[in-house]
């Protein structure tokens, strides 16, 4: 569906600003009065990693005359993979800063607004209602349900995209004119059933196409050119390279935008969400472990079996002394639990603990009681024990 223009227009264009965007000008879609909205309008990013670099790049390039960035990270090695706002240089520093000044090497006429904070209940409304756009470029599902609520609650249109390995979707979510999330996403997943980037890994380039994508729909919607992706998802698969949409239409009985909404206010969205969940919550209370107590069982000689509970690949790039595979869903399908030693105490580990106390809850109702877990898991083990060793 075509939309009017998102904002009016800037007053002028400076000679400077005509040299700059030319390209633009002479498309007759968008031209001095598209490039004027540009200029006028005021964007947010949320977010300066993998999805928000090439957002925050390409948004600066063409003109947008306003950019928040809010961003509470500091830049790590192994976000250079994908976060191509960053360099080598930047590592230690704050992303926001990093994204700050790249944007401005990009294009110094942009007005570049920081929000060095972790976006929560108690800062997006007021956040938010500075811009006219919201692009989300967050990784987890917490953050997407606070940015969709805060969004439909304030009237404002946001872009959403979401990667993961080889697989990338997009969407513009506008309440007044179409479905918001929760009308394609009613409910959180089950905790741990998605993985997170961090767990699974993405392809580095693909935050550069769904990014891309990310901004081609900001633009169409501050200009009003062209049929903006509401009401319609768009998911690439990088390894098939093929690009396919899917109708989303507005539920009328969705919890936010629906006839009859339910969720009228903010509400707590790592309940809702459930990080860990609670019987894992439950399991890990009395069970968790930390890494300097597993090294002294080691040293000791105890008789336990350290049990990974990662992926293969993560388990090449690190590991604990001592510790076999056994990835977690061989225990949610069961497969695992007659392999355990019963003379042994189980000790399981992940990345950082979130995976492994969910297989601790499934040993504890298997009848291992005296089962525990590493708290920190292998990111802690490397911390305290062998800071030699990589994290990724």
């Amino acid at each position: 569906m075509s939309l009017p223009p998102l904002v009016e227009p800037a007053a002028e264009l400076t000679v400077d600003e005509v040299r700059r965007y030319s390209r633009h000008l002479i498309i007759p879609d968008v031209g001095m009065d598209g490039q004027k909205r540009l200029k006028n309008a005021k964007v947010l990013c949320v977010g300066a990693g993998g999805l928000g670099s090439p957002a925050l790049l390409y948004l600066a390039a063409a003109g947008v005359g306003t950019l928040g960035i809010i961003e509470f990270d500091v830049v790590d090695e192994s976000n250079l993979q994908r976060q191509v706002i960053h360099g080598q240089s930047d590592i230690g520093r704050p992303k926001a800063e990093s994204a700050r000044d790249s944007v401005k090497e990009i294009n110094p006429l942009v007005q570049v607004n920081l929000h060095q904070e972790r976006l929560d209940t108690s800062n997006v409304m007021e956040i938010f209602a500075q811009y006219d756009l919201i692009v989300d470029g967050t990784d987890n599902f917490a953050t997407r349900y606070l940015v969709n609520d805060a969004a439909v609650l304030l009237g404002k249109p946001y872009v959403w995209g979401s990667i993961y390995r080889f697989d990338g979707q997009a969407s513009v979510f506008w309440a007044e004119h179409g479905p918001c999330y929760r009308c394609l996403y009613p409910e959180a997943p089950p905790p741990g059933m998605v993985p997170s980037c961090a767990e699974g890994g993405v392809l580095g380039v693909l935050c550069a196409s769904i990014g891309a994508i990310q901004v081609t729909e900001a633009i169409k919607l501050l200009a009003g050119v062209g049929e903006p992706l509401v009401g319609r998802l768009m998911i690439y698969d990088a390894l098939e390279m093929q690009y396919r949409t899917v109708k989303v239409r507005k539920d009328p009985d969705c919890a936010l935008c629906g006839e009859n909404p339910t969720v009228t206010e903010l509400i707590d969205y790592e309940a809702f969400c459930g990080v860990v969940s609670e019987e894992a919550q439950e399991a890990a209370l009395g069970s968790t472990i930390t890494p300097k107590q597993l090294k002294a069982w080691i040293d000791e000689g105890e008789n336990i079996d350290i049990i990974d509970v990662r992926e293969p690949n993560e388990y090449e790039i690190v590991s604990i002394p001592g510790a076999r595979l056994i990835p977690k869903n061989e225990f949610l399908m069961g497969n695992a639990l007659q392999d355990l030693p019963q003379d042994k105490k189980i000790v399981l580990h992940c990345k950082t603990g979130v995976r492994s106390a969910e297989v601790l809850a499934v040993l504890k109702a298997a009848g291992f009681s005296d089962a525990v877990h590493v708290g920190g898991g292998v990111v802690g083990w490397v911390n305290q024990i062998e800071p030699e060793k990589p994290i990724y």
